[in-house]
């Protein structure tokens, strides 16, 4: 007799996974994210030349934490972002035409924000034989507008067409720009306790960008209940042919400072080490540079503290060699 058919029976251990496994998947999907991050703020857009526009705005929240953004023009997807970016060039656009542009964000889900408030930038006419850049602006100063917030102004500059955007540097990188017509600047989302040192740059309708404008260097306050400030202090630049000499102050910290760590542009350059006791007031140390005229170098210190972690940066000196 031919016996019926059963199912295997599976061992105790492979039933608890079985189980395990279907208790997981449950709080899985009770835990799935279906949740939309804002759409975002602040947006603006400038016209920076003839063929370019630049888009800013502000970051949007999530619940879990926004992932990237999509701005579009005219309805259409032009650019996709991380995160961390909060601003754009829009390039490849027809001159003399009013443009407009809306921003996403987007979660890790793929959750995507209600599209922000549409804004519109009219790119100027084309002027293909213009090659002169605009003169440099001048005059620029920074000064604190909060803990967090900063306004820069300057004198505008000259050009045989028109002044059609000034973009603004902090340490040679792009952060902020706006319309030929303004000449000011709002910066905000700034370190609390960071030395900032800012730039300006005219540009024209061709994309003739000017020299660089005078530095303005600036330091927002530390945060409230933050450490004594450990920064070197009145540091000053001077620039001989293949050189720049430096002197500064150590900080207070109860005991001789024999180190520091000397950044230029941002960037770590070397550390500068007294073998013997240091002196005991401002120091000088002389840092050797290409021998090419005309460079510009902002520079910052920070010192070795006794407990042999790096203090606060020092506020920025700039210098132009010779």
């Amino acid at each position: 007799m031919q016996r019926p058919l059963t199912a295997p029976r599976l061992p105790l251990a492979a039933l608890a996974l079985t189980a395990a496994l279907t208790a997981c998947s449950g709080t899985a999907e009770a835990a799935r994210d279906t949740r939309a991050p804002t759409a975002p703020a602040g947006v603006t857009a400038t016209a920076g030349s003839a063929s370019t526009v630049h888009v800013m705005w502000s970051a949007a929240a999530d619940d879990r934490g926004v992932t990237g953004y999509a701005v579009y023009r005219q309805g259409r997807k032009v650019k996709d972002l991380p995160a961390g970016t909060l601003m754009t060039d829009v390039t490849g656009l027809a001159p003399a035409t009013p443009h407009t542009f809306t921003v996403r964000a987007r979660d890790a889900a793929g959750n995507v924000s209600p599209d922000s408030l549409a804004v519109t930038a009219t790119t100027p006419a084309s002027t293909v034989e213009d090659r002169t850049p605009p003169t440099r602006p001048t005059a620029l100063r920074a000064t604190l507008a909060g803990r967090a917030a900063a306004v820069l102004a300057w004198r505008p500059a000259r050009d045989d067409t028109r002044v059609t955007a000034y973009d603004v540097y902090q340490a040679g990188a792009r952060i902020h720009t706006v319309p030929g017509t303004d000449t000011t600047a709002r910066l905000t989302h700034l370190r609390p306790g960071t030395a900032y040192t800012f730039t300006v740059r005219a540009r024209d309708a061709a994309e003739n960008s000017s020299p660089d404008s005078a530095p303005a260097d600036l330091t927002t306050p530390a945060a409230p209940g933050a450490r004594p400030d450990t920064a070197p202090t009145g540091l000053t630049a001077r620039a001989t042919e293949g050189a720049i000499t430096l002197t500064w102050t150590p900080p207070r910290t109860g005991t001789p400072v024999k180190e520091h760590q000397l950044h230029l542009n941002g960037r770590f350059a070397t550390t500068v080490v007294w073998g013997a006791e240091p002196p005991p007031g401002p120091v000088t140390y002389t840092l050797a540079v290409p021998a090419t005229p005309g460079v510009r170098y902002a520079l910052t210190l920070r010192a070795r503290l006794p407990d042999g972690t790096w203090g606060d940066f020092s506020a920025p000196c700039t210098v132009v060699t010779v």
